[in-house]
């Protein structure tokens, strides 16, 4: 099997509500001059910090991981012995997997592998 290549997405804070979600991303935008997308379940600062609206995934938050190819990189995971928490998955109108969350937090962070663009 090729090599799958991961690369950082995003980092996920847990806002307590969607005023904090915002107040947190607007920050992040006027600290580093980045745009602000407001979304159903969260708000961007441009595409590397994502302030989720009410307390997610993970003690501390969320980190996206990158690949090309979600079903390679799971089984890549699972076969390197980290196992994958199906019940996550995203898919795509096509089928194709989108995103999905690792069983286990690391660092008190959840880990979620996201189709890159």
């Amino acid at each position: 099997m090729a090599e799958v290549k991961y690369e950082l997405a995003h980092v996920g804070i847990n806002g307590k509500d969607p005023e904090e979600a915002e107040a947190i991303a607007g920050l992040f935008a006027a600290v580093f001059g980045l745009p602000v997308k407001v979304g159903n379940s969260s708000v961007f600062a441009g595409s590397a910090v994502e302030v989720m609206k009410t307390p997610y995934r993970g003690k501390l938050g969320h980190i996206g991981m990158a690949t090309p190819d979600c079903e390679a990189a799971v089984k890549d995971l699972e076969e390197r012995g980290y196992a994958v928490d199906l019940s996550t998955a995203k898919y795509k109108p096509d089928g194709t997997l989108n995103a999905v969350y690792l069983r286990d937090e690391i660092g008190g962070f959840a880990v979620h592998i996201v189709r890159k663009a």
